[in-house]
């Protein structure tokens, strides 16, 4: 019985480790972009293909996307697949104003920063994803080592 509990115990320690260097690194790990949360900071994938990964870094490190909003298309279930025009159409007015809020100045009228968006895919779009994720990135391509949340570029 003894070596039972302690193969157990080791196997809970082991665990337990795991996870805790999980939560430590949860910042740098590559991940869905569909998972992008507001206030996460990654890096803009370069290629704008069909994005599935993106590198998450702490806001505090080199990075030259944030996410600062997440809006949801309302268009049906079973609605035919948006252009890339008519998606665009869709999260521009929806994502702006949520981006001076984000910053704290007006998107229009500051020349530091810009917005892009993740949308889903095809495949996404017919099993009824409808989620887009707001970005913000450097109008020069040049990276950020801290949150735009309130910096009022």
């Amino acid at each position: 019985m003894p070596s039972i509990v302690r193969r157990y115990g080791i196997l809970v320690i082991i665990i337990v480790v795991v996870a805790a260097v999980a939560f430590v690194f949860r910042d740098r790990i590559t991940g869905s972009a569909a998972d992008l949360a507001v206030g996460d900071c990654f890096d803009v994938p370069t290629v704008q293909i069909e994005i599935k990964d993106v590198q998450h870094h702490p806001c505090a490190e080199a990075h030259t996307g944030e996410v600062f909003a997440v809006v949801t298309d309302p268009a049906a279930a079973g609605a035919p697949v948006p252009t890339t025009d008519e998606i665009s159409s869709f999260y521009g007015p929806a994502c702006l104003p949520l981006l001076t809020t984000y910053i704290g100045e007006d998107a229009l009228t500051q020349k530091t920063l810009d917005f892009g968006a993740f949308y889903p895919n095809d495949d996404g779009w017919n099993k009824g994803d409808r989620g887009i994720t707001c970005y913000l990135y450097r109008v020069d391509s040049g990276t950020m080592t801290v949150t735009m949340k309130g910096a009022k570029p």
